[in-house]
């Protein structure tokens, strides 16, 4: 069987649409790309005005995932090659088992591998471009990921007949993706390693060493996005100290825009203001105490003033000199 299915399916697992490709593969791969939503993402780094903008998945790093699996399916196993696509992540799936071994080895090696399970099919893709013969392609991977400041490919080699890679479409943590933007020259091996803390997973003892020789964790427990620690690791805690008040002045502007133009605002209307705009680091308990404090700070330098009762409170711009009714 030689085949490609691609199925959409949305944030509970249900199947919305599918389509199936067959031969010749080489345009089934364009004819099922071109079914993917490749979305845009923006982000926006500490410190900065201006988001950054990424589409979801990169066009290089879904072909060679795809490319990967013609070449090395299990064609004997009569099952398909699949593309489960969901509103935040790739699930790409091939039958066969990983004959390298393990991910790090293709890492390590930087080398295509010394085995094809296809040997005809794979010399037919050589001739067409469509897979490397001089690196690795999975080390290009996961260099491309680290440079998008996405999070890294996820390879499950845990079934011994099958193969399936996650490619996340989406910012997981920001502050994984803005170290890695301050970073840039960060060793891929740590970039990988502090894919592990943010998605929650296990370190190795050297991983955990290597980040600890670098300050990014603390005693027992991974603390890499602690604010001032990543500072430090990037050699910047003047830098850090500079964009957070810049941070805080922005969003007070923000503020002050608002009411120079509307007059007044309540509390909801300020949230509505600012809680999209911030971090999503913070969950949403920490977004609105953030809030909180800086209409408090804003007070107490009268810039804004507030009237009414609590449930029914108006923040208004406040005149120089003038105090802040209770």
């Amino acid at each position: 069987m030689a085949q490609l299915t691609w199925i959409l399916e949305d944030d509970r697992g249900e199947s919305k649409d599918y389509a199936h490709f067959g031969t010749p593969l080489i345009l089934g791969v364009d004819r099922l790309l071109a079914k993917v939503r490749n979305l845009t993402v923006r982000h926006l780094p500490s410190g900065t005005l201006f988001p950054i903008e990424v589409t979801q998945y990169d066009s290089w790093v879904m072909r060679e995932v795809l490319h990967n699996c013609i070449a090395h399916q299990d064609y004997a196993l009569r099952g398909r090659i699949s593309v489960v696509e969901r509103p935040d992540s790739l699930l790409v799936t091939n039958v066969g088992s990983f004959l390298p071994g393990s991910v790090e080895e293709m890492i390590r090696a930087d080398a295509p591998p010394e085995v094809y399970r296809n040997k005809f099919l794979a010399d037919a893709m050589v001739n067409l471009n469509m897979i490397d013969t001089i690196g690795s392609g999975i080390k290009k991977m996961f260099q491309l990921q680290q440079k998008r400041s996405f999070p890294m490919p996820d390879y499950n080699l845990e079934q011994p007949d099958k193969v399936s890679v996650k490619l996340t479409g989406r910012i997981l943590d920001e502050r994984y993706s803005s170290l890695l933007l301050k970073r840039l020259d960060m060793d891929l091996w740590d970039a990988i390693s502090l894919d592990k803390v943010q998605k929650k997973r296990r370190l190795r003892q050297e991983e955990f060493k290597r980040l600890k020789k670098l300050g990014l964790i603390e005693g027992r427990r991974p603390n890499i996005f602690v604010a001032a620690q990543v500072a430090d690791a990037v050699g910047d805690r003047a830098g850090y100290i500079k964009n957070r008040a810049f941070d805080k002045r922005h969003y007070e502007e923000m503020i002050s825009s608002y009411l120079g133009e509307y007059g007044e605002a309540t509390r909801k209307d300020i949230d509505v203001l600012l809680l999209g705009k911030l971090s999503d680091a913070l969950d949403q308990k920490k977004k609105r105490s953030f809030v909180s404090n800086l209409l408090q700070s804003m007070r107490r330098s009268e810039k804004i003033r507030v009237v009414g009762s609590t449930r029914g409170a108006k923040w208004l711009l406040d005149k120089p000199g003038r105090k802040s009714d209770d």
